[in-house]
């Protein structure tokens, strides 16, 4: 796929409108090509300031009262200096209320832009693991079997549960890599669904509520706990994800 045709399917991939194997074409491409991958990261970031109405922009109090008292004062037309100045006064106002927005809008969309990625990376992670027939390098049911086979793989210990008896049988584990890291990827099944639930160190202390968001079909949840990322994604219901992380945070 050419940089011509991948720009032309930008709004549909961050739609979640392009079939599998387009989205997987583009994620390849956009892995190699570090200009598409910047357009569709300015792309996204845009729309989400859009959606949230973080671009309005609030005049700071007083600014119309002291624009108001460098006015003249006559009631006649103002002399060609007045205007002058006039004009200069609200270019200025006009620079800084660009100046504060920049500023208190760059760093928000930073941080959104880079837990979109994150969002889409753990996707692609989950569909690839289905299309290579590649979900477990250990299979097992048994979580004292899993939770071992990690030991000297990683750099941490993830957490093992066994949710059989509420639905949620182990399938097994493997090692994937997420956010620039090699991460533990527990496989679950939910009847003929399989859920990945993807654990690595946390950057941030403490816990975080669960984070949900649905992206080319699959349901993904996020959250933080005892010092750690989890990231379940599947193609189950909502409320089936929902509950599973509910079983998987105890």
């Amino acid at each position: 796929m050419d940089c011509v045709e991948k720009r032309n399917l930008i709004d549909g991939y961050l739609d979640g409108e392009l079939d599998l194997v387009k989205s997987i074409e583009m994620e390849a491409h956009l892995k190699e090509c570090r200009a598409c991958a910047q357009m569709v990261e300015n792309h996204r970031a845009l729309r989400e300031a859009l959606v949230s109405g973080s671009v309005a922009f609030r005049a700071p109090a007083g600014l119309e009262r002291r624009i108001r008292a460098s006015l003249p004062r006559e009631p006649r037309a103002a002399p060609a200096s007045s205007l002058l100045s006039w004009r200069w006064l609200s270019l200025a106002a006009c620079a800084t209320a660009v100046v504060l927005l920049t500023w208190n809008l760059a760093p928000r969309l930073a941080r959104t832009s880079a837990q979109e990625r994150l969002t889409q990376e753990v996707v692609s992670s989950h569909v690839r693991s289905l299309m290579a027939s590649h979900l477990a390098d250990v299979v097992s049911t048994d979580q004292h079997t899993v939770k071992p086979w990690f030991d000297g793989k990683l750099d941490f210990a993830p957490p093992v549960n066994d949710l059989a008896a509420e639905g949620f049988p182990l399938a097994g584990g493997r090692l994937d890599y997420l956010n620039d890291r090699p991460v533990a990827a527990l496989v679950y099944q939910r009847r003929k669904h399989f859920i990945n639930l993807f654990i690595w160190p946390a950057s941030e202390g403490g816990e975080s509520g669960e984070r949900t968001a649905t992206r080319q079909g699959y349901n993904v949840l996020h959250w933080r706990k005892g010092g750690m990322n989890f990231w379940a994604v599947s193609d189950v219901s909502a409320a089936d994800l929902e509950q599973f992380a509910r079983l998987a945070r105890r």
